[in-house]
C-alpha cells in the first residue's frame, strides 16, 4: 500500500527547476557556439549563454546558501550504503517490478547512487565547465593574468565541450531514472509538488 509524504520544499522546487531550464538553455545555446547547428545566431547565443551563465551562479549562490542556513546539505552526504542493492535494481529489479530498496523520507530523499552522481556533477563535471568557461569568457584577459603562455582556446574549448556532453549524459540519465519511481511520473509530480507516493 503506497502512501505520499512531502519531500520538497517550495525551494528546492524552485531551483531544482530553475536550474535546469537554464542548464538546458545552456546547452542549446553552447552547441550553437560550438557550431552543431544555427538556432540564435553565433553572437545571440554567445551573449545568451553568458547571460545564463551568470543567472545560474546567482542561482547557486542562493541556493548554497539556503542548504547550509537549513541543514538540507546534509542530504547531499555520499554513502555507500544500499549502492550494491541500486546497481542490482536499476539494472535488473526495474525491468521485473522488484521491490525499490530505497524508500524516501524527508531526512533522506536522495538514493545512495543519486547522492554519488551528484558528487559527481559537483566535484568533476561542474568544476571543468566553471573554470573552462571561466577561461573563455576571459580569453581577452589571459596576458594581464600571465596564462596565455600555458593556457591555448583549443584545449579550452575542447573541456569546456567535454564537460557539455557530460552534463548532457548525466541530464538524459537523470529524466530516465525519473521514470522509475512508484508510477512513471510520481518522481515528476514529487518534484512539481513537493509530495512523493512511496510503496
Amino acid at each position: 500500500m503506497s502512501e505520499k509524504i512531502y519531500v520538497f520544499k517550495r525551494f528546492e522546487r524552485f531551483w531544482h527547476w530553475s536550474q535546469a531550464t537554464l542548464i538546458i538553455f545552456m546547452l542549446i545555446t553552447g552547441f550553437e557556439v560550438h557550431g552543431s547547428y544555427h538556432l540564435f545566431g553565433f553572437g545571440q547565443a554567445v551573449n545568451l549563454h553568458t547571460i545564463s551563465a551568470w543567472t545560474l551562479i546567482g542561482l547557486w549562490v542562493f541556493a548554497i546558501f539556503w542548504h547550509f542556513t537549513t541543514g538540507e546539505w546534509k542530504q547531499y552526504i555520499p554513502t555507500l550504503d544500499k549502492v550494491i542493492a541500486m546497481i542490482k535494481f536499476y539494472s535488473v529489479g526495474i525491468f521485473i517490478h522488484a521491490p525499490h530498496p530505497f524508500k524516501a523520507t524527508q531526512l533522506k530523499k536522495h538514493n545512495p547512487l543519486q547522492r554519488l552522481a551528484y558528487l559527481g556533477v559537483l566535484l568533476f563535471i561542474g568544476p571543468l565547465l566553471w573554470t573552462s568557461g571561466w577561461f573563455y569568457l576571459f580569453f581577452g584577459d589571459w596576458s594581464v593574468w600571465g596564462v596565455d603562455k600555458y593556457v591555448s582556446l583549443e584545449w579550452v574549448a575542447f573541456f569546456h565541450t567535454a564537460g557539455a556532453f557530460m552534463m548532457l549524459l548525466f541530464l538524459i540519465a537523470h529524466v530516465y531514472l525519473t521514470t522509475a519511481g512508484h508510477t512513471p511520473t510520481s518522481h515528476i509530480k514529487a518534484m512539481i509538488t513537493g509530495w512523493e507516493e512511496v510503496d
